[in-house]
């Protein structure tokens, strides 16, 4: 049986189990079938995927001592919003993102780029000269917040939500940087097989 959520015969199975007494299949009996069917696939779905699944494998990232004009190049080039900060082990040490460039540049109130834009356009001076000198390691959050291979989809948008992050560094068990999810992997995800 297919479908937009490719409900298997073990789903229904499982759905029939669900339901006590004798199934007479009416509209509402069929329903009620169908839906616990689909809570059953769905439940199956998003368990069976990991971040190893989804993640992006080739990740910009940036070592501790990179200055701080070549990691906004990075993310600028790249069009992302954060990057993992990385020991010369390999290992995850912190993350930055536009949300530590905006806290340091003493943009306070500020959630986004364009509130920095309006902010420099009503005061004088450039708030990021304040932080010229920076590198990575003076701005990133520390220690970063990562998960494992083999963490589970819908663990991954309960620890975003948790940590209020929009992305995950994925590392081995060494902590090494495997690649990354981001929430937009995640929605993808779970549109494409869902």
């Amino acid at each position: 049986m297919g479908g937009p959520l490719n409900i298997s015969d073990d789903d229904i199975f499982a759905a029939m189990k669900d339901i006590s007494g004798y199934l007479d299949i009416t509209p509402a009996d069929l329903k009620e079938l169908y839906l616990a069917a689909y809570r059953h696939a769905r439940e199956r779905l998003t368990g069976s995927y990991k971040a190893k699944d989804i993640m992006t494998r080739e990740v910009a990232w940036v070592h501790p001592d990179t200055p701080l004009a070549q990691v906004a190049e990075i993310m600028a080039q790249r069009d992302i919003a954060g990057v993992p900060v990385v020991d010369t082990g390999g290992r995850v040490v912190g993350v930055i993102s536009e949300k530590d460039f905006l806290g340091h540049m003493g943009a306070k109130d500020i959630n986004n780029f364009m509130g920095l834009v309006a902010q420099c356009l009503r005061e004088k001076g450039c708030k990021a000269v304040g932080i010229r000198e920076k590198t990575a390691a003076d701005l990133m959050t520390s220690p970063a917040v990562t998960v494992g291979e083999n963490t589970p989809i819908m663990e991954l948008a309960n620890i975003m939500k948790e940590k209020a992050v929009n992305r995950l560094p994925v590392i081995d068990s060494q902590g090494r940087l495997k690649g990354i999810v981001s929430r937009a992997d995640i929605l993808r995800s779970m549109y494409e097989n869902i």
